[in-house]
């Protein structure tokens, strides 16, 4: 059975502040519509000053992005899809 067309959830490996950009004159690292490679870094999130880098868990299209950016997260939120 093939897995095209799958969609896949980027969620937060933590809670904090969801980032889509390295600094407010930066570019986002990901617009609906780019396509992304497997690791590639698609934001940021934030915890009392330790940034993680949020990366994309599969290859495909960045389908929708769910957060807005500056906005705080918990655990498990699912911050974009990604269409394989």
């Amino acid at each position: 059975m093939s897995n095209a067309g799958k969609t896949v959830e980027v969620k937060a490996a933590m809670s904090g502040i969801f980032y889509r950009r390295a600094s407010p004159d930066d570019p986002a690292y990901a617009e609906v519509g780019d396509s992304v490679k497997k690791k590639q870094v698609l934001a940021l999130l934030e915890t009392m000053k330790v940034f993680q880098k949020v990366k994309s868990p599969a290859a495909g299209t960045i389908e929708a992005i769910l957060i807005e950016n500056e906005t705080p997260v918990t655990d498990g939120t699912v911050l974009m899809v990604i269409k394989s």
